[in-house]
């Protein structure tokens, strides 16, 4: 007999007001409201104190699977699920990373670079050219913290956290979507205006490819990799087309 479904039923005596709970907490506002609020201490004391130990990444994925638990929904049920069409998964990450590399470099970058006068600051990337060790551990961070983490913190909790405070509505999922990618855009503030105005570009490419594969997080993933990969290949080559 079933034990974990949402509204307790088939659940045992002592599990019965934990269900309860849970049902209650995933249809509070006030929950969601809080959560927002902590990820926007989590920037706060990132960007404004700096305070933050490494990256607030690892922070908000503490805070994602928190809200996750106590709401009894899994990170299955937001997209972290293979499908039954893997092949086609991989494809299409593979094909979404290298479209948006290329709108990157070539159509987005000089546009924004026109308009803001700059070029996204990848300073902190410097120490990376023709250096081996900081190349392989880049490539270990790229498919770990910033593929995988992040896709999991904003396409896949975040956004639909959004869309439980919007309505998950067609209307509350394009409001959802658009924050969701004014606050990826705002999480690389490092990298100056045009890299903050390129990644929120970035997020809502990532966010379409979302909603195409059915709201299955591993297309947004691989491309997500795909593309930091070929930055950071780039970058090691001394061959970006901006200053590093």
């Amino acid at each position: 007999m079933r034990s974990d479904l949402p509204n307790g039923e088939g659940a045992r005596p002592a599990e019965r007001p934990f269900a309860r709970l849970r049902s209650r907490l995933r249809d509070s506002r006030w929950l969601i409201l809080f959560e927002l609020a902590a990820v926007a201490a989590i920037f706060a004391a990132d960007d404004l104190f700096h305070v933050i130990f490494f990256s607030k990444t690892l922070y908000l994925l503490v805070l994602a699977w928190v809200s996750l638990f106590m709401r009894g929904v899994r990170w299955r049920d937001i997209g972290m699920r293979p499908g039954p069409k893997w092949p086609l998964l991989v494809l299409g990450g593979l094909v979404g990373g290298a479209v948006m590399e290329a709108f990157e470099l070539f159509v987005s970058q000089p546009v924004l670079m026109r308009l803001t006068g700059e070029p996204p600051d990848l300073s902190d990337f410097h120490s990376v050219i023709g250096n081996w060790k900081l190349l392989g551990l880049g490539l270990l961070l790229i498919w770990t913290l910033a593929a995988f983490g992040e896709e999991l913190v904003y396409r896949g909790w975040l956004l639909n956290r959004l869309s439980d405070l919007f309505g998950r509505k067609p209307a509350g999922w394009v409001v959802a979507a658009v924050v969701c990618c004014a606050v990826f855009g705002s999480a690389h503030l490092y990298q100056g205006i045009t890299g903050v105005s390129e990644n929120a570009i970035d997020g809502l490419a990532l966010t379409l490819m979302y909603f195409a594969a059915g709201r299955n997080l591993w297309v947004p993933i691989i491309a997500h990799g795909v593309q930091d990969t070929t930055d950071l290949v780039l970058v090691f080559t001394n061959h970006y087309p901006t200053p590093v």
